[in-house]
């Protein structure tokens, strides 16, 4: 698996592994997290996608040489209690479901932790999806992260996660 910083085309290919989780979430029934629509000719989305891009926080995992996943870090969401610390905040992190079972997440992660090693931060904190059957939690917390407290924006419920490295 390679990774590398995100580069011009590459909102498109983001906006598109998010259609394929959606896609996927949809035919679970598992909508509460990013809903049915897919992303793709989603203004709000699009401009979301690039900003990651444009604030230098983007990467791209490539499988085989193809794009497989993203993870975007950069400033905390609002939504979230500030760190007391300095941090790495994980504003977005997606596989496509075409190489879903391959390790593309927790690579992107383990990305995410070297980066904080080597800017010198102690704390990475990410938040997800808490709803449903609660297994994008669970996921972080396979991957090292601890929960620090539940939020809800608007009626989206939400959970905020930390590690130390």
């Amino acid at each position: 698996m390679h990774i590398r910083p995100g580069r011009d085309g590459d909102v498109a290919t983001v906006l598109a592994m998010f259609d394929s989780a959606v896609t996927w979430l949809s035919a679970h029934g598992r909508t509460g997290q990013w809903g049915e629509r897919p992303f793709t000719g989603d203004e709000r989305r699009t401009e979301q996608v690039a900003s990651w891009l444009a604030g230098g926080g983007m990467r791209i995992a490539e499988r085989d040489g193809r794009p497989a996943g993203c993870i975007s870090v950069g400033p905390a969401h609002g939504y979230v209690t500030p760190a007391a610390e300095p941090e790495l905040y994980v504003q977005a992190l997606v596989t496509d479901r075409g190489h879903a079972g391959h390790g593309v997440g927790r690579a992107l992660l383990q990305w995410a932790f070297g980066e904080a090693r080597e800017r010198g931060v102690g704390l990475v904190r990410v938040d997800c999806y808490a709803g449903g059957d609660g297994r994008l939690v669970a996921y972080y917390e396979s991957c090292g992260f601890t929960r620090s407290a539940p939020f809800t924006v608007g009626e989206w419920p939400g959970m905020l996660l930390h590690r130390h490295v």
